[in-house]
């Protein structure tokens, strides 16, 4: 881990369980959207690509998986065993991540932010 990077810097805050859960949070990230790039956005880790792809953020019981609004609407029938909310999903730490999950939110959020991008590079 560099913590010169400002997101290894966010993960290494916290304790070694919580750390390995968003190193695997984003790794899943990651693999879903390889051309993404990764920024501090809202004090939290966020993936961009085209804009903001994703954020995601560790909280005392779980860790949130902000995908968008869409992100959440599009899943919803998935994601009845977690709390959400309009653009937030929550993971508690005492089950496991669903990171084949996470990943499909991932390559949707990606799609969606590619056809916004290419739809604005249409209008000019």
């Amino acid at each position: 881990m560099d913590t010169n990077n400002p997101v290894d810097a966010y993960i290494a805050q916290f304790p070694p369980a919580v750390q390995a859960r968003l190193q695997a949070l984003r790794a899943a990230i990651r693999e879903a959207a390889p051309d993404a790039a990764e920024k501090i956005s809202y004090r939290m880790p966020t993936f961009y690509l085209h804009g903001n792809l994703v954020h995601f953020a560790a909280f005392k019981d779980h860790i949130s998986l902000f995908p968008d609004p869409s992100g959440v609407a599009a899943f919803a029938h998935r994601l009845t065993d977690y709390k959400t909310s309009k653009g937030t999903i929550q993971f508690p730490h005492d089950k496991p991540l669903p990171l084949e999950l996470v990943r499909e939110i991932v390559r949707y959020r990606a799609d969606e932010n590619r056809r916004a991008a290419e739809a604005r590079r249409k209008r000019k």
